[in-house]
Formats: structure tokens, C-alpha cells, sequence
């Protein structure tokens, strides 16, 4: 009997094959107390099964193949700082001194303790950090209780394969060769969940959030990972394999089309050259952009580097070996460094707890760095250090207020002073803002007297605009970034940079989005960051474009009460 599972479209394109059933991760947790005499022994009980499970990732890390895509080295990093974070591991160990709870007991309270802060977070892939939490927990858990690492059961390869989980860990996907498989579904996740972050890497069809999917689909079961609706469609009929593998096989002509554009220069019909950036997390990243045919890196998120440190934020040397090596990269493409993104609502430890009602409007982004100086410096120094091995530009989340961009120009000033002062080397960088709280969109003059380019993040400002919390599923609904306020915030930024003849760019899910690309460019748009895996089909939408024409019908589409009608219609 044929049914359908939804969940969300993470990755492109249709696979088809036998499901492949990972076991569930889960792992059933005793409770009980300890005498005070085997408190020691319960200690070392919980640092050996630790340490098992250290050893296990560092072997994984270090056999990684050098064709693997850079996030599973990077992914596999978190998961290794988690296990070394001491803090975490002195909470759990209070548990068991000063409660007597067994190892177990007291790893799943802290989870549990910890689970409750990523709730709470704004950022939906710092949210979903807690299922890197929880896998690392579960795998501690089943050294403790003597288990082997989760794993497929076994499957025939003479046919193609879906994995089908419950949630996958990047240790858990290295178990498997990775040709193996043409799609991935499970049952938690997000659009920045790691499953989504590796299939997208990798190229391979992807439906996440499929909640009961595991229990749903039985072991070899046919099924359709439909990637562009974000359905799973098990035990097809005839006439619905036809038609996937119709729509498969002119996948894969569109792909092969769109890898001949690689070195096409982007340039609309009416010869308006498009500059195509990409959007990176790790200093690895790069040679992925650069494999796409990006023209520079228009996001680098610095955030990474400070994540899962257990309160140890990095060192000038550690943050600008980092930035170097992003830098040289890209081979003197251009390098936008965003300062760190994080604050109140993504505490980096527990220094700081989240007393605020509305993480979102809180101390987060610039505010976070100008309430701490001296690591705001550090970070400035390490980016004008690197700046001398290639172009640099340095991007402030956040800013609303005229106050908030002296001070940023004071601490930039001050932090090229100390390093004259220690005789460091370094050069100048270009500084922009982001564009993505209304109060900016709508004072942008202030920002361009002030920033040499402009970049539009579109996520927060749709958020911030229209009063969405994108984390709160009763409301999700209702976050639109074709909503007619928020297309005016954009086109007014965008109208304005032209105007005083200075660079402005889209880094949001909006650049990426190839239906919104000839809006985009109609409403005067040159610039757009995105992910590398989805610039091809941006580079497809701008050579088949006719700029000039598009503008009347972008400001139709602007005094439009429905502009998704429109652009549906188009």
C-alpha cells in the first residue's frame, strides 16, 4: 500500500531504492544510586567510557578520506570539544558526588538540563546543536553499558539505497560508505541540521523532520526520497516509479547542464555582470566555493570557531591562523569575515544565564561584542593580522543604533593601534554592515556614510519585521520573506547603496533561492551569498535574465498585496 511521509525539502533532486533501517540511537538509562565508597569507581566508570568513545571520533577523524566533504571533519570537531568541554563534564560529575547518581543517570540530567538552553536558542542552527548534544550523550551511554556504535543492518549493494533513521551523527554516517547511499530521511532535523548540511554538501537528495518515518518504513522497503517537495513516498506503485524516474534521470541532465556553467561568467542578457559569493562556516569550506565557481566568500560565519569550547574562547593566534587560512584559500578572492554572531540567546557557556524573556532582543551580535571589548579586540586584531595574506572584509552583525557604530569604529581604531604599538603586521580591511533589523533598513543613510558595503541578511530581517519567531511552530507559518514590508525593507536598502554607487549583497536563504532571483535583480540586486551547492542554479536564473526588463515588474511585484501570486505567475 503506497502512503506518503512529509517533512522538510533539505537537499534537491529524487533518489530511489530499498530503505536501509538505522537501529534507533536511543538507549534505555538505569537509575540508581551509589554507595559513597564506589563514588571513585563510578568516576572512572564514566571518564573511561569518555575516553573510549574520544578514541573512537579521532580515528574516524583521522581516516576521513580526502574526497569527504569539509562539514564531516568540522561536524566530527564539535562532537569531539562537546565530549572535551570540561565544564559539561564537571556538571555531570557533581551528579554523581554530590547526588550519588550512577554514570548514566547523571549524563542524562545534564542532557537534560542542557536540552532546555537549546530550546530556547533564537538561531535555528545553533537550536539544533542539541541533537549533537544528544548523539554524543547516546554514544557515551552505550560504552557505559558496553554497546557497539549504532548501525544498518545489513543490506545487498547490487541495488540503490535510502537511509532511513531516526537522526544520524557524522560518526554514525561514516560507518557507511557514502557512495552507498542516494538519499537520506529522518525522522528529527532542521534545515540546518547536520543530515541536511552533509547531504546538501555531498549533492544527494534529503527529507529531514519526517518525524515517525523509522517506525513507518520497514527494513527494504521501495521508497522515493522526493527532495524538492520534501516527501518520502513508500512502497510506490508502477506508475509512480515511472514518473520519479523520469523526473530522476531529468535531474540529472539539469545537473550536468548546470556543472557546464562553472567558469561562465555571470552575465545577464542585457550585460550586467552578477557577482556570485558564497556562504562558509569553516576555513575548509572554501575550496568547496571555489569548486562552484564563487567569485569570493560573502559570508564567512566566525561564530564556529568560538562554539562548543566550554567557556575557552579562541586566542588572537588561533583566530587568525583560522582566518589565514580561509584567506589563502580562496586564492585573493575577496573574504567577508562576519564578526561573532552569538550572545544572550546562544550562550557560549554558563557564565551568562539566559534570563531574557525574548532571546531575540536581546544581548546577541554586536551588542555581545561591544559588552565584551577585550574578546571584540582579540577577534579585530586577528582579522587586520590576516588581512595581510589576502583581501579581507570584515562584516558587523546586528547594528542598529548610531552609537553602536562609533563605538565598532573606535574599537577597530584602537585594535589597528595595538598592533602598530606591538610592531604585528597587518593590513586594511574593507568594514560593512548587516542589514537585518528594520531600524537599520529603514535609517540605511546613517549606515552608508559610515561602512564601505552593505549586506542584506534577509532571515533575521523577515523575523525581526513581521514578529515571527521562526523556532515557535505555531507561528512559522506566518515567516514570509515575500510579505510586502519586507520586500520594501530590501528594495529600499537595495535602491539606496545603488544611489550613493556603493556595494550591497543578499546573504540570506533569499540569495539562494533561484525563484527569487530574477525579483532579486529586478529590484537592482548585483551581489548575492549563498551556499556553494546552490549557485549554479542562481548563475542558470541571471544568464537567462534580462535585467533591465525586470525592473518595471519588480515594482509591480512591490505594490503588489500578494507578491508570491505574482511571482508564481511569472
Amino acid at each position: 500500500m503506497t502512503f506518503a511521509i512529509h517533512g522538510l525539502a533539505v537537499a534537491r533532486g529524487v533518489a530511489m531504492g530499498r530503505a536501509v533501517l538505522v537501529a534507533s540511537s536511543r538507549v534505555e538509562v538505569a537509575h540508581y544510586f551509589v554507595e559513597p565508597d564506589a563514588v571513585p569507581a563510578e568516576l572512572a566508570r564514566l571518564r573511561a567510557a569518555r575516553d573510549a568513545v574520544v578514541a573512537e571520533l579521532q580515528r574516524l577523524r583521522a581516516e576521513l578520506p580526502r574526497d569527504a566533504p569539509p562539514e564531516l571533519a568540522a561536524l566530527l570537531d564539535v562532537h569531539l570539544l562537546m565530549l572535551l568541554d570540561e565544564s559539561i563534564g564537571a556538571d555531570v560529575r557533581q551528579w554523581i558526588i554530590q547526588r550519588r547518581y550512577n554514570a548514566e543517570w547523571a549524563l542524562v540530567t545534564q542532557l537534560d538540563i542542557l536540552s532546555r538552553q537549546f530550546d530556547e536558542m533564537q538561531d535555528d542552527y545553533l537550536r539544533e546543536r542539541k541533537a549533537d548534544l544528544e548523539q554524543v550523550v547516546e554514544r557515551v551511554l552505550r560504552r557505559l553499558k558496553g554497546a557497539a556504535p549504532p548501525m544498518a543492518q545489513g543490506q545487498e549493494q547490487d541495488e540503490p539505497l535510502v537511509l532511513v533513521a531516526h537522526d544520524l551523527s557524522p560518526a554514525d554516517m561514516l560507518q557507511f560508505k557514502k557512495s552507498v547511499f542516494t538519499g537520506f530521511v529522518t525522522d528529527l532535523g532542521g534545515k540546518t541540521s547536520h543530515t541536511a548540511i552533509v547531504a546538501r554538501s555531498l549533492d544527494i537528495p534529503a527529507v529531514v523532520g519526517a518525524r515517525s518515518a523509522s517506525d513507518l518504513v520497514r527494513q527494504d522497503d521501495w521508497v522515493i526520497v522526493d527532495g524538492d517537495a520534501g516527501v518520502l513516498i513508500v512502497d510506490p506503485s508502477p506508475i509512480i516509479i515511472e514518473e520519479y524516474a523520469y523526473r530522476q534521470r531529468q535531474g540529472e541532465l539539469e545537473r550536468g547542464r548546470l556543472a557546464r556553467l562553472r567558469n561562465t561568467p555571470a552575465i545577464t542578457l542585457d550585460g550586467e555582470r552578477i557577482e556570485l559569493l558564497a556562504n562558509i562556516e569553516q576555513p575548509d569550506d572554501a575550496g568547496a566555493a571555489l569548486a562552484a565557481g564563487a567569485v569570493g566568500v560573502g559570508l564567512f560565519r566566525s561564530e564556529f570557531l568560538f562554539m562548543g569550547r566550554g567557556g575557552q574562547l579562541p586566542g588572537e593566534d588561533e583566530q587568525y591562523l583560522a582566518y589565514r587560512r580561509a584567506v589563502e584559500a580562496m586564492q585573493g578572492l575577496p573574504t567577508t569575515i562576519r564578526t561573532i554572531d552569538i550572545g544572550a540567546d546562544k550562550p557560549l557557556d554558563e557564565r551568562r544565564p539566559d534570563t531574557h524573556l525574548n532571546p531575540a532582543l536581546g544581548l546577541r551580535a554586536i551588542r555581545w561584542s561591544l559588552a565584551e571589548p577585550a574578546m571584540f579586540l582579540t577577534q579585530l586584531r586577528a582579522l587586520l593580522r590576516a588581512a595581510a595574506h589576502g583581501q579581507v572584509q570584515v562584516l558587523i552583525p546586528m547594528l542598529a543604533h548610531a552609537s553602536e557604530i562609533r563605538q565598532t569604529l573606535e574599537l577597530l581604531a584602537r585594535a589597528r593601534q595595538q598592533l602598530d604599538q606591538r610592531g604585528a603586521v597587518h593590513a586594511p580591511v574593507k568594514i560593512g554592515a548587516m542589514i537585518e533589523v528594520p531600524a537599520a533598513a529603514l535609517s540605511v543613510r546613517l549606515f552608508l556614510r559610515h561602512f564601505d558595503f552593505l549586506s542584506i541578511g534577509t532571515n533575521d530581517l523577515t523575523q525581526y519585521a513581521l514578529a515571527i519567531d521562526r523556532s515557535d511552530e505555531s507561528v512559522a507559518h506566518l515567516y514570509d520573506p515575500l510579505h510586502p514590508a519586507v520586500l520594501q525593507l530590501v528594495a529600499g536598502t537595495i535602491a539606496e547603496a545603488r544611489a550613493w554607487d556603493k556595494p550591497v549583497t543578499v546573504c540570506g536563504e533569499m540569495a539562494g533561492d533561484p525563484q527569487m532571483t530574477r525579483l532579486l535583480l529586478g529590484l537592482g540586486l548585483r551581489s548575492f551569498s549563498m551556499h556553494p551547492s546552490q549557485l549554479l542554479a542562481v548563475k542558470q536564473e541571471i544568464l537567462r535574465a534580462d535585467a533591465a526588463k525586470l525592473a518595471p515588474w519588480a515594482q509591480v511585484v512591490l505594490a503588489s498585496d500578494e507578491p508570491a501570486a505574482l511571482l508564481q505567475a511569472r
